[in-house]
């Protein structure tokens, strides 16, 4: 274990023991400063949001609330909502239609063929593996392309459709193709108009990629207050502040266990739709957990159980540690949580 972890849980634990408010329940507050002495000065921002209320929010390393951030492969979460909506507005049918229905220069190609279900929970039997640089539809080798949209026709099936999850940015960004393509506008557009403008998010950044098409597969920029913002939407069914956003139908096929993947990811058991899902044992309760995911730690943590949402940014871009300490960082607000009896195992979303 590195030792700025190592140091935020022992710190952690101590603190737990001795300190509390007048009330006799730990400051939410006090346990998220345990962070500002991490020896890497990479950690952003994390905010604690309990049944839409803001509890806890901190900043480091001189970030502040306005402060857009990348989230990385967080993005792809979103990508899975904004798939949800063309879903709830007919643009798109259903997960068993195949790319081509909605992008016809498909046709013909491995991707073409592939359910979009199969999309969307990492299982399309391409030639594609993010941690394989020399997977022919690697993430690396996609960027660098000068058109990405002819680069992931032109992936290799490896196998059936639906047969193994790969972990790969190419079907998030095919998934991204395929919104736009439904719709008729970029998907930068269209989560403009339904979805950050109904959460009132007003200052965002999504980049495209060479071919113009919004890039399904991160590099989307937000504040840490918008990620508790989404956050807390899908802890609510789709629900915010009294208006459906994305059908409650899509969230609970979105957060479903579609895929076990416990044996390749050491920070979930399972994968939903672009969706991550563990059940985290913290201080003798079992808490399900669902999460968009992006490299250096970036996490919008929904925790049904304890009515809670926690999002982190992090800018530990390609260090293990970033992961490790986003985990170490929940962990410590759910032991504050169930200490203060705020957390129900049988709890529902």
């Amino acid at each position: 274990m590195r030792v700025g972890v190592a140091f935020g849980l022992a710190a952690l634990a101590g603190f737990l023991a001795t300190s509390a408010h007048a009330s006799g329940r730990p400051d939410l507050d006090a346990v998220l400063a345990r962070w500002d002495r991490d020896e890497h000065p990479d950690l952003r921002g994390v905010v604690v949001v309990r049944d839409g209320r803001r509890v806890a929010e901190r900043y480091y390393n001189g970030a502040s609330p306005s402060e857009l951030h990348d989230i990385r492969s967080a993005g792809k979460s979103i990508t899975a909502l904004l798939v949800g909506i063309a879903i709830d507005r007919g643009a798109i049918a259903s997960v068993d239609d195949p790319v081509s229905k909605y992008w016809p220069e498909a046709s013909g190609s491995a991707i073409g063929a592939v359910p979009l279900r199969d999309v969307v929970s990492m299982r399309s039997g391409l030639a594609a593996f993010d941690e394989d640089p020399a997977s022919s539809g690697n993430e690396d080798r996609m960027d660098a392309s000068d058109n990405p949209m002819a680069f992931v026709r032109h992936i290799p099936s490896a196998e059936a459709p639906g047969t193994r999850y790969r972990y790969n940015s190419a079907t998030a960004y095919t998934a991204g193709v395929v919104v736009a393509k439904a719709t008729g506008e970029t998907m930068s557009s269209f989560a403009r108009a339904r979805l950050f403008r109904p959460l009132g998010i007003t200052r965002w950044d999504w980049q495209s990629d060479a071919s113009g098409m919004t890039k399904g597969q991160g590099n989307l920029s937000l504040t840490t207050r918008e990620l508790a913002s989404i956050g807390e939407m899908v802890r609510n069914n789709g629900r915010f502040q009294g208006r459906q956003i994305v059908s409650a139908h899509w969230i609970a096929a979105m957060l479903a266990p579609h895929v076990s993947i416990g044996a390749d990811d050491p920070y979930a058991d399972q994968y939903g739709y672009f969706w991550y899902g563990k059940v985290q044992h913290v201080a003798g309760k079992a808490l399900p957990v669902s999460f968009a995911s992006g490299n250096g730690g970036n996490k919008i943590y929904v925790i049904p159980a304890c009515h809670l949402v926690v999002a982190i940014t992090s800018s530990a871009y390609g260090h293990g540690y970033g992961q490790r300490r986003s985990e170490t960082i929940l962990r410590g607000v759910l032991a504050t949580e169930v200490q203060a009896g705020e957390c129900q195992t049988s709890g529902s979303r």
